[in-house]
């Protein structure tokens, strides 16, 4: 008999969980992330609060190893291969597709957990919505689908604005479906929109450029991991060529960043913490169907418009979930 099975075997007499049998003291946790410790703190400290709430503390019955790309997508797949070999007990994965799908390549029988704002049937993550299938499973943000609003408020704000542009990576999966719900607002509402296609970081610098040598008046920075992961760099941009710039999550205005409409990112993290502590207490991922976090939140940064000129209106400020001043 392995030794994993013998210790499975004790495990259940004294009702342990089964990860606890498998480590043998305390179950380990992998912790994959596509961007750095320093712009993903809400994923963390969403994701302990529901680990918590389920019963598990890092470094009291439950050790979590964890593994930052720092924006280098490519890293991802060695990262996740080095958290299997260890072997970890589940591996927990954030910041979009291009960190859950090498999680879910590198191992068919470690439990997976996944964050995304992906459709993760149409990607490949899962079978289906209510039953996953295999050893993955996870939660998913509302992201693509909110760009329309957020057009919606920018009109608000800047009534005299008429062009547009829209910072969006046409590499992720949903690129043409952000672009068409967004292209769709713009056209209700009477804004002309400048598409600025970013694929590297290195392109972001030239959308900027480009905001500023046409004039355009305002900026949408549509959902994608890579702008997530740039975080400090778009909002540094914004500010020094003093672009009225709004953003998909909270995140960019916490860090500087003018005003944003987009998911809690801590609210949908905490979910994938429920979903380990689950998997730790016996439950399989094929069995629990993918979360989605529908808590969203508009927040205003007021310091930051006045040193852009800016005034927002009542109306507006009574409708946010957080002002910053």
């Amino acid at each position: 008999m392995r030794r994993r099975e013998f210790i499975a075997g004790l495990g259940a007499a004294a009702g342990w969980p089964l990860a606890t049998r498998a480590q043998g003291t305390r179950p380990l946790i992998g912790f994959l992330g596509s961007g750095t410790p320093q712009t993903f703190t809400s994923h963390v400290s969403g994701f302990l609060e529901g680990f918590k709430d389920g019963g598990f503390v890092d470094g009291r019955n439950v050790a979590i190893e964890y593994r930052w790309a720092e924006g280098q997508f490519d890293r991802l797949p060695a990262l996740a291969a080095e958290l299997v070999q260890k072997p970890v007990d589940v591996l927990v994965s954030v910041g979009g597709n291009v960190s859950a799908l090498p999680a879910k390549r590198a191992t068919s029988t470690i439990p997976v957990v996944f964050l995304t704002a992906d459709d993760p049937v149409s990607s490949g993550l899962v079978q289906s919505l209510s039953r996953p299938g295999g050893n993955v499973t996870g939660a998913t943000w509302l992201g693509a689908e909110l760009g329309a609003k957020n057009l919606e408020l920018m009109r608000e704000l800047l009534p005299a604005a008429t062009v547009v542009g829209v910072l969006v990576n046409p590499t992720r999966p949903t690129a043409e479906a952000q672009l068409k719900t967004v292209q769709d607002a713009a056209d209700s509402v009477g804004l002309k929109l400048t598409i600025l296609q970013v694929r590297t970081r290195n392109d972001i610098d030239a959308a900027f450029n480009r905001v500023a040598s046409e004039r355009i008046g305002a900026l949408f920075v549509a959902s994608d991991p890579l702008f997530l992961v740039n975080l400090g760099h778009i909002v540094g941009l914004a500010s020094s060529r003093a672009i009225p710039t709004v953003y998909f999550l909270r995140e960019f205005v916490l860090a500087g960043g003018l005003m944003s409409y987009g998911a809690s990112l801590k609210d949908a993290a905490k979910l994938c913490g429920d979903y380990a502590a689950r998997i730790l207490k016996g439950a399989k991922p094929a069995d629990l169907p993918i979360q989605q976090s529908a808590k969203v939140e508009l927040v205003i940064n007021l310091k930051t418009a006045k040193t852009l000129g800016l005034t927002f209106p009542i109306t507006l400020l009574g409708r946010a979930d957080e002002v910053i001043e």
